[in-house]
């Protein structure tokens, strides 16, 4: 993870586009400025980052999916539980699945977990849009490529 950056996943372990599943590991750094303050002496991940981590996740089964010609925007969330809290240092998994994609819109379901134990689950959808520019469409297509090296799109 680079929270500064947002950039949560570390590792993409699998994709499938056939079933619409990804598995993910995402490790959460023993030091960043967002422990300062979240919170002072007791240093705990905001779980508005575990949605994100876990809209990372599904957004990146989609770019796969969609080939990267399009965008998916994260545009609600539901049934979000967080479930237990994460401290630095530990390392996240993340399983997410596309359980509607068409109309404009997609919608997964997504889980983080670690050491077997979950963490949080939630229903997330998204707006698939063009790409509004296409350097937008270049660095996302660098980034999975940096984490997800067996994947094979161009």
């Amino acid at each position: 993870m680079h929270l500064e950056y947002f950039q949560m996943i570390d590792t993409i372990s699998t994709i499938n586009r056939e079933t619409g599943k990804i598995d993910a590991i995402a490790n959460v750094p023993d030091k960043s400025t967002i422990f300062e303050g979240h919170f002072p002496t007791h240093p705990l991940l905001p779980g508005v980052l575990l949605i994100e981590t876990m809209a990372q996740a599904s957004g990146y089964l989609l770019l796969d999916r969609l080939e990267f010609e399009l965008m998916p925007f994260l545009v609600a969330v539901s049934e979000a539980k967080l479930r237990t809290f994460v401290e630095p240092g530990t390392v996240l998994n993340i399983e997410a699945e596309i359980i509607h994609d068409g109309s404009g819109f997609a919608v997964s379901k997504a889980e983080v977990t670690s050491a077997g134990k979950r963490i949080c689950n939630a229903r997330l959808t998204f707006r698939i849009m063009p790409f509004p520019k296409d350097e937008l469409r270049q660095e996302m297509l660098k980034r999975y490529k940096e984490i997800y090296p067996s994947g094979d799109q161009s």
